[in-house]
């Protein structure tokens, strides 16, 4: 088991419970920063992620480490962290979905000056 994991506000719950709606990830906070205290999950730009699910059986938080589990990848969901968007559209995305996304928007912190937008996951 990964020593830092992100346990799915909707958990525990039965396989019949998960399959009755969509699973939605919009609650998982990503960092590039190192020293996080927060418990967001921490990546690194320019790297190659493959998330991985663990379903895990147990009714206890505390077992979690010792519960059996089996893990699933799928290919499709394969990404690489970046900090900085090359792409206008992809840069609207960030703004449209991110709050944290200050530094992009036009009353923000960050300047759109530049044509390099750099932001903090």
């Amino acid at each position: 088991m990964p020593k830092r994991i992100y346990i799915h506000p909707d958990s525990p719950c039965t396989g019949e419970q998960w399959m009755q709606k969509i699973v939605s990830f919009h609650k998982l906070k990503l960092t590039n920063n190192v020293s996080d205290r927060h418990g967001f999950t921490i990546l690194n730009s320019m790297h190659k992620y493959q998330p991985r699910f663990h379903l895990i059986c147990s009714s206890e938080l505390h077992r979690l480490p010792f519960a059996p589990y089996r893990s699933f990848a799928f290919a499709e969901t394969q990404f690489v962290a970046v900090t900085a968007y090359q792409n206008e559209r992809i840069t609207q995305l960030k703004i449209d979905h991110n709050p944290f996304a200050k530094g992009f928007r036009e009353s923000g912190g960050g300047g759109r000056s530049s044509k390099k937008m750099f932001v903090e996951l």
